[in-house]
């Protein structure tokens, strides 16, 4: 099973946040620059997603709805029936990151590695990670102002401008100038990945420092977080069986089956961590921890039923049958009669 490294980056900034907090002059520095790194963020998201391809995929329409309401609409009716278990195994605070978790979108980089892994339908894959994409930097805001309320961060005219401002302005932004920047973007994608992760990293220690100072680590005790990667478990298990199970029953083939399990199944770290910045502001540490351990877990198991899918034997092609009037003569084919 694999570990991400990037986990281990981030769990490593959580602990230098937990030792050296950022506080004074030098938490309005990580405040701001965290600010400059989730617009960043959403900059690059926009140059690099192709609005071409996305809609070149809308003939494979019934897939994606399918996707589309596994991310935005089932996860979130998943988060809210958990609401039940609070008090008795999830505390409030992880509650509301479980519930956020629900409403981010999909992944795109790790949906198509598996889909390809597990010889699933890639393109389809790829135009599913787009749409969810797109979708997502409206719908996840909507969402989260529609069911967490002020729990999250308190959804004020002024929490919505700043989600225009530091997400879909820099978003929108980045699809408009794709026509000049797309073959930069294209030809350096890995030092912009790297770029992209620092930024994250950033954003990871803004919220963690903050929570710090704050003091709200002591809300949350180890009980309540064994009780949080169990229900986690649980959601993405129901998940992986409803994508799957439920693929069949709309009478989708072998290769789309995949594509909804693992584009369905998902949930994105890399979107979903500046956007809870945003959202949930001084409480954003707890906010992103379910996001954070759901995002290792999914990796883990949609290894393993990847590389279970991959062995799956290979449709057989029928041979055709011999013409009327022709016999079969061992050892020398076919002759006519």
């Amino acid at each position: 099973m694999p570990i991400d490294p990037f986990i281990l980056l981030l769990l490593a900034t959580v602990g230098v946040a937990a030792l050296f907090p950022a506080r004074g002059t030098v938490a309005d520095v990580a405040s701001g620059a965290s600010t400059a790194a989730i617009a960043l963020l959403f900059f690059l998201y926009g140059a690099r997603l192709s609005t071409r391809e996305a809609l070149d995929g809308l003939r494979h329409w019934r897939l994606h709805v399918t996707v589309l309401a596994c991310t935005f609409a089932v996860f979130p009716l998943l988060g809210l029936a958990a609401r039940g278990l609070v008090p008795v195994i999830l505390a409030d605070p992880l509650y509301q990151g479980l519930l956020f978790l629900t409403l981010v979108p999909s992944t795109v980089q790790s949906s198509i590695a598996f889909t390809s892994m597990a010889r699933g339908n890639v393109p389809a894959a790829i135009c599913a990670g787009s749409f969810s994409s797109l979708i997502g930097i409206i719908a996840t805001p909507l969402l989260a102002a529609s069911l967490l309320g002020g729990s999250g961060g308190g959804f004020s005219g002024d929490s919505l401008l700043k989600i225009v401002l530091q997400l879909l302005v820099p978003f929108l932004a980045g699809q408009l100038l794709r026509r000049w920047i797309g073959g930069f973007v294209t030809r350096h994608k890995k030092v912009l990945a790297l770029v992209d992760r620092g930024s994250i990293l950033l954003v990871v220690y803004a919220a963690f420092s903050q929570g710090m100072v704050q003091g709200i680590w002591h809300r949350v005790s180890p009980l309540r977080l064994g009780g949080l990667l169990v229900v986690e478990a649980v959601i993405l298990g129901v998940m992986l069986l409803l994508t799957w199970y439920g693929g069949k029953a709309l009478g989708f083939g072998r290769e789309d089956r995949i594509t909804l399990q693992f584009a369905g199944s998902k949930k994105s770290l890399a979107a979903g961590l500046p956007m809870a910045s945003v959202l949930f502001g001084p409480q954003a540490s707890l906010a992103v921890l379910p996001l954070m351990l759901f995002h290792q877990m999914q990796l883990m198991v949609c290894a393993v039923i990847a590389k279970r899918r991959s062995r799956d034997p290979r449709p057989e092609v029928t041979a055709p049958e011999p013409a009327a009037g022709s016999r079969t003569v061992v050892g020398t084919g076919t002759r006519s009669g």
